[in-house]
């Protein structure tokens, strides 16, 4: 394969990928609490044959939008949102993880964890325990828990250091690799929940482009393929 190939190779693969990314957030635009995700593109220079450089298109990033979601009442006592900035703080056998979905529940011990039975940490990075009998739970906007007017902890709100290099891990959770920090002034809301920041419309106006740009891709190669065997049968005639 020429140079020409190759070139054009690389952009079908980083457009299959983009288009795989925005399948993915159309699928997930009314998961609560997911963050649409991009694909960023970047140039790959490779040196060639004869000192010749040759430019490639690489689409190894994915960019996470921080963007906040609609914030939906539901009146439960344990569905908490943040407006803002920020994360909630959960545990899970691979360590702590960040998410916005905030729908918990108390499990069998007490502690209130996420549908996936991840406990939702505090402050400190301890499970919260709600007493069994607790039916006035409130949550203050700095997320101080408390029942019959005593404090019973703080819901841990937490910023990444580097947001750009947040690693998603299994939809709305997400590892921060470069550390985290509290967030001064948390916004936590009770009775609410966040809902998806995928905008379906524009996905679909950007998976048609995608769609576009790949066909004229194909195009392209198709093209070439068969200006090389006309060229081969040229030499070979």
């Amino acid at each position: 394969m020429e140079t020409a190939g190759y070139t054009a190779l690389s952009r079908q693969t980083g457009l299959l990928r983009e288009m795989q990314v925005i399948a993915n957030n159309i699928a997930n635009a009314s998961t609560t609490g997911f963050r649409q995700e991009g694909v960023i593109f970047s140039e790959y220079v490779q040196e060639a044959a004869g000192g010749q450089d040759v430019a490639f298109s690489a689409a190894r990033i994915r960019n996470i939008s921080l963007a906040q979601g609609t914030l939906n009442q539901t009146g439960g006592q344990f569905d908490f949102a943040i407006e803002g900035d920020g994360f909630f703080l959960v545990g899970t056998p691979d360590g702590q993880r960040l998410t916005r979905a905030g729908a918990f529940s108390p499990s069998a011990e007490g502690t209130l964890v996420t549908p996936d039975g991840h406990p939702l940490l505090d402050a400190g990075g301890a499970p919260i325990f709600v007493p069994p009998n607790a039916t006035d739970l409130a949550v203050a906007r700095d997320g101080t828990l408390s029942t019959d007017g005593r404090a019973i902890g703080q819901i841990g709100v937490v910023a990444p250091l580097a947001p750009l290099n947040l690693v998603r891990e299994g939809g709305v959770l997400f590892r921060a690799d470069d550390g985290v920090e509290p967030v001064e002034t948390p916004q936590v809301m009770q009775g609410f929940v966040e809902a998806s920041n995928v905008d379906p419309i524009l996905q679909v106006a950007r998976m048609i482009e995608v769609q576009r740009a790949y066909e004229l891709g194909q195009s392209f190669m198709d093209s070439e393929d068969e200006r090389i065997r006309a060229a081969l049968q040229s030499f070979t005639s």
